[in-house]
C-alpha cells in the first residue's frame, strides 16, 4: 500500500443486547478488533517512524524514573519471577540484558517505569489515554519469544489503533471508570497481532482483558497515590496473562461489551446507550498512532498548553508572577480540565502544599503558578516539597481558579484536528486595576503547535533525561537500535531496555 493512501474506516454500532436477542460473534466489537489484529498489513514508513519515536520516548521517561519508589517496588517484584520454561524471559529498564524475568512481570515493572513521571504520549477524545502504555507488554513478549522487530512494530500499530478507536467512541470518565479499561483490550489485540493468533484466540483474550481491567477512577481523585503509575502496568500484565490463557483454549465473558450484564449495560451508558466505533476496513493500514502526541513537560496533558502559556505570559509581563501584584487568576478552559484537574474537581488537595507529587501533577492551579514563576517546567524540581511549599508560590497558587467555557469544551471534543484544543484562556487581574489576558489552544510540542515534536526532539528528550544514567556508548547504541526497529532480530530487541551505568536501587520486601 502506498504510504500516502488514506486509511478507509468502517463504523461499528455498539449497544447492549438482551440474551434473547441474536448477536453473532462476528458482529461483536471484540471480534472486529480480533480480525483487525490478524489482517492488519505491515505498517507504513510513517507509522514505523512514529512507533520508533514512542519506543525512544518510553525509554527516556522510564530510565529517568529508575530510582523512584514505585519503580523500585515494581522492579523488585518482577525480579522475584524468573523466566518461564517456554521462553528466555524479558529484560528490565536499567538492568543488564542478562537479567531476565517472566514477560508478564517485565510488562509490569517496565510499565510502571514508563508511566511514573506522567511524561509520555497521550490521546484525548471522548475519553483519555496514554497509548504508549501498550508498548511494555508487547516488547516483553517479543523479547521472551525472540520475535523480530518488524512484527513488534506491526503489533504496536494495532494496539494504538484499538485504543484510539475506543477513546474516540466510548467515554469511560463520565461513568467514573478508569481509562485502563480501554488499554487492556488494546494490549491484548496488539499481542494477538504480534503472535499472529487466529481471531478466535484474540477475541477471547480481549474479552478477558477488558473484564479484569474495569475499575473506578478513584485512583485519580483526591489525594492521588502511586497507584496511578501501577494501573496501566496492571492492564499490560493482565493482557499478557489473558492472551496466554486464550492460547491454551480458555474462553471469556461474551459478549463482553454488548452483553445484557456486560460493560455497556452496567458500567457505562446503560442498556439504551449507543456507541459508534470506527476501525480500519479489512486489510487497511493501522495509522491511529499518527493522531497521538507526546509531552514536552512532565505533567497531565491538559497542563501542557497552559505551562507554555504561563511561560509566555510571565516573559511578556514579568510582574504577573509576584503574588503581591496579583488579585486573581482565572483560567477558562474545557469541562475536563476544569472538573478533573482544576478547581471544579472540588478536591482541596489540589491546593494543598503538602500534597503528593501525583496530586500536584493533576492540579492546574499549582502547575500554572509554578510555571508562571519559573518560566519552565522540570520533571523533578517543579514537584519538590520545598518548591510546592514556597510561601510566595502558595500565595499565588491560592489565587488561581478555573472555570468551564463551553467554547473550549466544544473544541476539546471536536473531531476536526484544526479545531481540537486542550488549552484555555487566562485572565490575570492585577492589584493596580489592570488586566492581562492571553490564550493558547495547543501545546507548543503538539503536531499543530508552535514547535511540533519531531524525530530530533524525541532523541534530544532521551539524551537530556538519560545522559547521567547511561554511558555514552549505551545511549548511542540504544538510539541506533531504536531507529531501525523493523530490521532488528529477536535478540536485538533486548537492547531496547538500556542498562544504567549504576545498578538501580532495590531492597523492598513483600510476599514474593
Amino acid at each position: 500500500m502506498n504510504d500516502t493512501t488514506p486509511t478507509k474506516y468502517h463504523r461499528i454500532a455498539v449497544r447492549t443486547y438482551r440474551s434473547s436477542e441474536k448477536l453473532t460473534r462476528n458482529d461483536q466489537l471484540a471480534w472486529h478488533f480480533a480480525v483487525m489484529a490478524k489482517e492488519a498489513p505491515a505498517p507504513s514508513a510513517e507509522v514505523i517512524d512514529m512507533v520508533q519515536n514512542r519506543i525512544v520516548d518510553n525509554a527516556a521517561v522510564a530510565l529517568a524514573s529508575l530510582n523512584r519508589q514505585p519503580v523500585i517496588t515494581a522492579r523488585d517484584q518482577a525480579l522475584c519471577h524468573p523466566p518461564s520454561i517456554n521462553g528466555k524471559g524479558a529484560t528490565l529498564f536499567g538492568l543488564s540484558s542478562s537479567t531476565r524475568v517472566s514477560p508478564e512481570w517485565a510488562a509490569w515493572a517496565n510499565g510502571v517505569a514508563v508511566r511514573e513521571l506522567d511524561f509520555h504520549d497521550t490521546f484525548l477524545a471522548a475519553d483519555y489515554s496514554h497509548p504508549g502504555d501498550n508498548i511494555p507488554s508487547i516488547l516483553a513478549v517479543s523479547q521472551h519469544l525472540g520475535i523480530s522487530g518488524d512484527r513488534l512494530a506491526r503489533a504496536v500499530a494495532v494496539a494504538y489503533e484499538v485504543q484510539v478507536a475506543l477513546v474516540k467512541g466510548m467515554c469511560l470518565h463520565e461513568h467514573k471508570i478508569d481509562h485502563i479499561a480501554h488499554l487492556a483490550p488494546a494490549a491484548a489485540a496488539g499481542l494477538g497481532a504480534l503472535l499472529d493468533l487466529e481471531p478466535e484466540v484474540t477475541y477471547h483474550a480481549i474479552g478477558q482483558a477488558l473484564h479484569t481491567s474495569t475499575a473506578t477512577r478513584q485512583s485519580r481523585k483526591g489525594q492521588i497515590s502511586s497507584w496511578k503509575a501501577f494501573a496501566p502496568a496492571f492492564a499490560g500484565k493482565i493482557a499478557v496473562e489473558a492472551v496466554d490463557r486464550a492460547m491454551r483454549g480458555e474462553g471469556s465473558p461474551s459478549p463482553i461489551w454488548e452483553g445484557e450484564d456486560g460493560v455497556i449495560a452496567w458500567l457505562l451508558g446503560g442498556p439504551d446507550a449507543r456507541y459508534d466505533i470506527d476501525i480500519p476496513e479489512p486489510g487497511q493500514q493501522c495509522e491511529a498512532i499518527l493522531e497521538t502526541y507526546t509531552k514536552e513537560h512532565s505533567a497531565e496533558y491538559q497542563a501542557q498548553a497552559l505551562i507554555d502559556l504561563a511561560t509566555r505570559m510571565a516573559t511578556e509581563h514579568p510582574g504577573v508572577s509576584d503574588p503581591n501584584n496579583v488579585e486573581s487568576i482565572q483560567i477558562a478552559t474545557s469541562h475536563h480540565t476544569h472538573f478533573v484537574i482544576g478547581s471544579g474537581s472540588g478536591d482541596p488537595q489540589k491546593y494543598d502544599p503538602h500534597s503528593s507529587r501525583e496530586t500536584l501533577d493533576h492540579s492546574i492551579p499549582y502547575i500554572f503558578a509554578v510555571a508562571l514563576q519559573d518560566r519552565k517546567w522540570d520533571h523533578v524540581d517543579s514537584y519538590l516539597p520545598e518548591r510546592a511549599q514556597r510561601p510566595d508560590t502558595v500565595d499565588l497558587w491560592q489565587k488561581i481558579t478555573t472555570s468551564e467555557d463551553p467554547v473550549w469544551t466544544e473544541r476539546y471534543h471536536s473531531v476536526d484536528p484544526a479545531v481540537k484544543a486542550f488549552g484555555g484562556k487566562v485572565t490575570i487581574r492585577l492589584t493596580n486595576g489592570s488586566i492581562v489576558t492571553d490564550e493558547l489552544a495547543v501545546a507548543n510540542a503538539h503536531p499543530l503547535g508552535a514547535s511540533p515534536f519531531a524525530l530530533g526532539d524525541y532523541d534530544q528528550k532521551f539524551r537530556s533525561l538519560t545522559s547521567s544514567i547511561l554511558k555514552t556508548q549505551e545511549l548511542d547504541k540504544f538510539l541506533s537500535m531504536a531507529r531501525r526497529v523493523p530490521q532488528l532480530t529477536g535478540a536485538d530487541l533486548d537492547q531496547l531496555n538500556p542498562a544504567a551505568m549504576h545498578a538501580p536501587d532495590t531492597g523492598t520486601k513483600g510476599i514474593f
